[in-house]
């Protein structure tokens, strides 16, 4: 401070006083002007509308072949040879294996032998009986000798059809030494080689043939869910379907099977034991990656919910109360409101109760403001699926 009297320095004192008071002023507008309420938190929002929605249960099931039918020895005898490549597509009646049939050859001809000397015999008697017919009326040959020759050619009729039956099983027998497929399918592996004995008495196992396209997949579900069900669709709030029930697949390995298949049906019989009943799903297979004994995951399209409303899973908020959602209100505020969930259907809850078309929904945000906030509510996007 430069030296001066009292007097003159009192300007130059009042001057810096007023520029600090000054500087004080700023500070406080600056002060005043940070501690201003921030802005409102930004939030994600779907806006609720009401449409059709797909009612799907998911259900374990069991590939099953449609027809599947075991090959099996009917007659004794040795395999001589395997006449088709295992695993491969046979036809109806394509031959499989042949066994030694000289035995049944023989049979065959020893049956004919037989035939032939009935038939010598029915038409000696036929000859002696058209001998006596006309001699019984003039008398010449009486009618106790007339009643034996008939009867005689009875039983040599008797004795042809007999030996006529005895043919047709020899060659039945000597026929089924080739054994063939009773049905067209995928043949599988031979569980006899060449060489092996096989019996028909033991019905000897030889191979396996299963039909592949289509085939049906098996479930079981719930007696109680399937009368539940039914409550929905007699009560107006399930719409079944109008055709036969669409089934999705999912393999074992987390694929979808991209080929829908029908319900086509519904055991009448509840297990017992279980409480369950059985359903039943075709599918034409024309890939062939269904197979026999596979176990599958099975989606089934039950009916379909009319005028739902679905929020997605994240917005859904779980409590000792319940299931609940926050809602933006028309004044910009948060509104937490108790609702009541139907099913989960692909990422998405089914809200039966508690919400109304049109309400926005906060789906991104929700854990950082409380009811009664004011928010800035953006559209919510669902991120793109691969």
């Amino acid at each position: 401070m430069p030296n001066c009297e009292p007097r003159r320095c009192r300007p130059w004192l009042i001057g810096i006083a007023a520029v600090l008071l000054l500087a004080g002023n700023g500070c406080r507008d600056r002060q005043a002007q940070s501690g201003a309420a921030p802005p409102p938190p930004s939030v994600l929002v779907v806006t609720v509308a009401a449409q059709t929605i797909p009612r799907e249960i998911e259900l374990p099931g069991r590939i099953e072949a449609i027809r599947s039918a075991e090959v099996r020895a009917r007659v004794d005898g040795i395999v001589e040879r395997r006449l088709f490549e295992e695993g491969t597509d046979v036809r109806a009646g394509a031959p499989l294996f042949l066994i030694d049939s000289r035995d049944y050859e023989a049979a065959l001809q020893q049956a004919q032998a037989a035939l032939n000397r009935a038939r010598a015999v029915q038409g000696n008697a036929a000859s002696e009986v058209a001998r006596f017919k006309p001699l019984v009326a003039r008398q010449v040959v009486s009618a106790q000798e007339f009643e034996a020759a008939t009867a005689a050619l009875q039983q040599a009729d008797a004795n042809v059809a007999d030996a006529r039956a005895a043919v047709t099983l020899a060659q039945l027998r000597l026929d089924r030494c080739t054994v063939r497929a009773p049905i067209a399918g995928r043949v599988g592996r031979a569980l006899v080689t060449e060489g092996a004995l096989v019996s028909a008495a033991g019905a000897t196992l030889l191979t396996q043939v299963n039909q592949l396209t289509p085939v049906n997949a098996v479930f079981t579900q719930s007696n109680i869910s399937l009368l539940e069900v039914r409550k929905q669709i007699a009560s107006g709030t399930l719409a079944a379907p109008a055709a036969r029930a669409q089934v999705w697949l999912t393999l074992g390995n987390g694929d979808d099977y991209g080929e829908p298949g029908v319900l086509d049906f519904t055991d009448l019989v509840v297990d017992p034991s279980t409480g369950t009943q059985v359903l039943r799903a075709r599918f034409s297979n024309a890939s062939r990656i269904l197979l026999p004994g596979q176990f599958v995951r099975g989606r089934v399209v039950i009916g379909t919910i009319p005028n739902g409303l679905v929020v997605p899973a994240r917005a859904v908020q779980f409590d000792s109360n319940g299931a609940n959602l926050s809602l933006v209100a028309d004044d910009g505020t948060v509104v937490r409101r108790n609702v009541v969930l139907g099913p989960q259907e692909a990422g998405q809850w089914v809200v039966k109760d508690g919400l109304e078309p049109g309400e926005r929904v906060i789906v991104d945000g929700w854990q950082r403001v409380q009811p009664g906030q004011r928010v800035d509510a953006h559209p919510f996007t669902a991120p793109a699926h691969s």
